[in-house]
């Protein structure tokens, strides 16, 4: 049976709803939503589900030192809508740190894009029937390779603060971008790391200690190895703009990419764009406006 689409909140009280987010334990699973583990190609993925079995699904990956968590504020929102939403650590990361390349078979050496798109495809097939789908940073390329791949898997598809432009990903990157092809997969993961350990982003306590507890886990070589693979995207936006599903770009105005490549993006795909007044991270600090959204382009596709 198809969910009841809630009325989003309008545009101010949405906003009113994110001002209002207080810092949190990010380690307590939200009412209703179950872990568990799933085995994919690459080994045994942490899942986090809320809602009903049966209702269509939502999956929500996260990108590069990015988990499950990162969708903790977003959960009660699209179960109350009457999704069914799974999310999960991606292969190397948090407490999917043991699931790697040299699991495969046969074994590889590095993580590349074909393991995560293997494991995303993989989760989408576990149930009959297609699903909305968001690939967050990293994820987001990730998804697009898997929808390329298996477009009859997708109900929509939703790039959240995903890198704009296929081939070297970071030179777009503001301030930093004219010398990250200089660095390595292994500098650029520490520096990442450092980055984001320190703060710079300026997080709430709460947060900053889950992300800093989160990085005791997360596999070194899988963040080098996404960063290395961050600079060689294929680019699939013909494919995507040639293809009939709802299609959104959801991004932070103060994202690490320039407002005007995230517009390109989303023409060069013939996607929505949406902005909100935060950074990389509108699931953590947007998550009612953009869940509102969500809602929306999920209403606009097939019924």
């Amino acid at each position: 049976m198809p969910p009841e689409i809630l009325d989003p909140p309008s545009g101010s009280a949405a906003i009113d709803l994110d001002l209002a987010i207080a810092d949190l334990d990010w380690t307590l699973i939200p009412d209703g939503a179950h872990a568990s583990r799933f085995a994919a190609p690459s080994g045994s993925l942490a899942v986090i589900e809320a809602g009903v079995p049966g209702h269509p699904r939502v999956v929500l990956v996260p990108g590069v030192t990015g988990s499950k968590e990162d969708f903790f504020l977003m959960l009660p929102l699209l179960t109350a809508a009457g999704f069914h939403v799974l999310a999960y650590d991606m292969a190397g990361q948090y407490e999917s740190a043991l699931s790697g390349p040299e699991l495969l078979s046969p074994p590889r050496k590095h993580y590349d894009h074909d393991l995560f798109v293997d494991d995303l495809i993989a989760i989408l097939t576990s149930i009959p029937g297609p699903a909305h789908v968001l690939g967050y940073s990293f994820a987001g390329t990730v998804a697009q390779l898997a929808f390329v791949r298996r477009p009859d898997l997708f109900l929509s598809l939703t790039l959240l603060s995903a890198p704009p432009e296929p081939g070297q990903g970071f030179r777009g990157v503001k301030r930093i971008g004219w010398f990250s092809g200089l660095t390595t997969g292994r500098i650029g993961a520490a520096l990442m790391i450092w980055g984001v350990k320190e703060n710079f982003t300026h997080v709430p306590p709460g947060r900053l200690a889950f992300v800093r507890q989160r990085f005791d886990l997360t596999r070194r070589s899988s963040v080098a190895d996404i960063i290395r693979l961050m600079k060689h995207a294929p680019d699939v936006r013909p494919q995507l703009l040639a293809s009939g599903i709802p299609k959104l770009v959801a991004v932070g105005e103060h994202d690490l990419w320039p407002l005007s490549l995230h517009q390109d993006l989303a023409t060069g795909i013939g996607a929505r764009l949406t902005v909100y007044s935060t950074g990389h991270s509108p699931c953590e600090t947007a998550p009612h406006q953009l869940v509102r959204d969500l809602l929306e382009l999920y209403a606009s596709g097939p019924k």
